[in-house]
């Protein structure tokens, strides 16, 4: 007998979503209207690099919120995914901003204009 592992929708969707878009963030609000500082942090440093993003507003849903840290394993929001791979959160993000290894990671996923 095999076992079978149930998928949530959520855990669907967020997949669907990291697998369909190059760069994703997940955030509390939308880009235009972010729902914390942290999520506003992270938007600005995308919007100055010139970064093109999906931003999915974890508020929509409750599933939604427990789900994208259950899919990370990463405790908070926001949380940013380049080519299907987990960068991070606000502290790291902007760290990574800060040193200059934001701009190289991006323009080696292919996620900067060149």
């Amino acid at each position: 007998m095999t076992d079978t592992v149930q998928v949530s929708p959520a855990a669907e969707f967020i997949a669907g979503a990291i697998a369909d878009n190059p760069v994703v963030l997940f955030m509390k609000g939308v880009p235009d209207q972010p729902g914390c500082g942290f999520s506003a942090i992270v938007v600005q440093i995308l919007d100055h690099l010139g970064v093109d993003f999906v931003g999915i507003n974890v508020l929509q849903s409750d599933e939604l919120r427990q789900g994208i840290k259950a899919f990370s394993d990463w405790p908070t929001i926001p949380q940013l995914y380049v080519n299907g791979e987990f960068v991070g959160g606000s502290d790291i993000v902007r760290e990574m901003f800060q040193s200059g290894e934001l701009k190289t990671f991006l323009k080696e996923q292919g996620a900067l204009p060149r």
